[in-house]
């Protein structure tokens, strides 16, 4: 008779050198760890059966912020709402404006870290004018699947030579490296905001009417477009009464304002205008930021497409055909989808992305929201083509070559 192995639920290291202890017993005892913090994320990518969590919530805190220098680091389960705090105190941001995926998937708002963060690579509505999170990334602490305690980065903008494994780690989702601490850029918070407003645009035209607006000299920094269908679910559009095509605005007044009348001149010939104030138009980009329209219904499953923005209505059309729902952000590069039901209908949404595309890849399908049999039988990231999927296998063979960490969370066997 031998004797069972015991059983774990979660480990919780207080430092680095405890994180660095765990996976090393896991590398020598053969286990799995589900790499976390606050865990309000772990409902992303494939469905995983892992021995234990390594939960990573207790390494908190800021160690560095130098506001005259733009620059913050902080270990990985800070949580970003305290960060955001403490960078508003001097104006300042993350400029790729992360989103919350706590009303989408079912958790409070304002629990995520900035670990998590990182691991995901989240980004809102200014994506497409200020990059990613990754974009932002100047060095990274971290623990690999070895054991091994390793940094990279550093706390200036250039400062790497060689491999750049803070952009590289970000939206590895836990399967290569244990985040311990980060060190990100911040920006300068702009003064206000306003909204410039389309009324009746159909999906086509908006996503022309947004492509003149950021290919405009009037520094456009967010472009969406919700369809009559969603526009209710939006307390700052409820009373719209039809589709909204809505460009943000931010500076200092005397420069919004000149950029608003000319933006009307340009814009003019494609609908009725209107426009949003500064609290109004806050709480708009923060609705479609963390997705609010499609966190009323937990059961309904969700994905988040990629596309060339013209590409975008043909494959909006398509969902709403079977049922589902969409809209636009990104200038229409980003899909937002809310299936009628549990049923994410991965081939359909595939197909009309593919379609969507020609010769060319028409763009990335990701699952973000499904029931967890959905999200262990189905590719919850876009799959990958044979040069891309060795990459993967090669990056997760030198991190993480026993399968520790969050082993099959992005892909089946990596």
């Amino acid at each position: 008779m031998t004797d069972a192995a015991p059983v774990i639920d979660r480990l919780r290291p207080r430092d680095e050198a405890e994180v660095v202890e765990t996976v090393r017993w896991a590398v020598s005892d053969g286990r799995t760890l589900d790499v976390a913090g606050t865990g309000t994320k772990r409902a992303l990518g494939r469905h995983i059966q892992t021995d234990a969590t390594l939960d990573l919530s207790a390494l908190t805190g800021v160690t560095l912020y130098e506001p005259a220098e733009l620059v913050l680091s902080a270990r990985a389960g800070t949580p970003v709402a305290e960060i955001e705090a403490l960078l508003a105190a001097s104006s300042q941001m993350m400029a790729f404006e992360p989103m919350d995926y706590g009303p989408l998937l079912g958790r409070p708002r304002g629990e995520g870290t900035l670990g998590g963060l990182m691991a995901t690579n989240l980004a809102g509505p200014r994506r497409p004018f200020a990059g990613a999170a990754r974009d932002h990334a100047l060095g990274v602490r971290a623990v690999s699947g070895r054991g091994e305690a390793f940094k990279a980065g550093g706390r200036v903008v250039k400062n790497v030579t060689g491999y750049d494994l803070p952009r590289g780690l970000s939206g590895s989702y836990g399967t290569l490296a244990a985040f311990t601490e980060l060190t990100i850029k911040v920006l300068p918070r702009p003064e206000t905001l306003e909204t410039l407003l389309i009324y009746g645009l159909d999906d086509a035209t908006a996503a022309k009417a947004m492509s003149a607006a950021v290919g405009s000299y009037y520094d456009v920094s967010g472009a969406a477009h919700v369809p009559f269908a969603l526009a209710g679910r939006i307390p700052a559009l409820a009373l719209a009464g039809t589709s909204v095509t809505a460009l943000r605005l931010e500076g200092v007044p005397p420069s919004i304002r000149h950029r608003r009348e000319k933006l009307e001149g340009l814009l003019g010939g494609f609908g009725g205008l209107g426009h949003l104030e500064a609290e109004a138009s806050a709480a708009l980009w923060a609705a479609l930021r963390d997705v609010e329209p499609f966190a009323g219904d937990l059961a309904r499953a969700v994905w988040r497409v990629s596309t060339a923005p013209m590409a975008a209505a043909a494959i909006g059309a398509t969902v709403v055909q079977a049922g589902g729902a969409c809209f636009y952000d990104w200038a229409g590069g980003l899909i937002w989808i809310e299936m009628p039901d549990a049923d994410p209908r991965a081939e359909l949404v595939r197909g009309a992305v593919a379609k969507a595309g020609g010769q060319k890849s028409g763009g990335h399908a990701t699952l973000v929201r499904a029931d967890a049999a959905a999200r262990a039988a189905l590719d919850v990231f876009q799959p990958l083509d044979p040069v891309t999927g060795a990459l993967v296998k090669r990056m997760k063979d030198g991190f993480d070559p026993s399968r520790v960490l969050s082993p099959g969370r992005m892909y089946a066997g990596v």
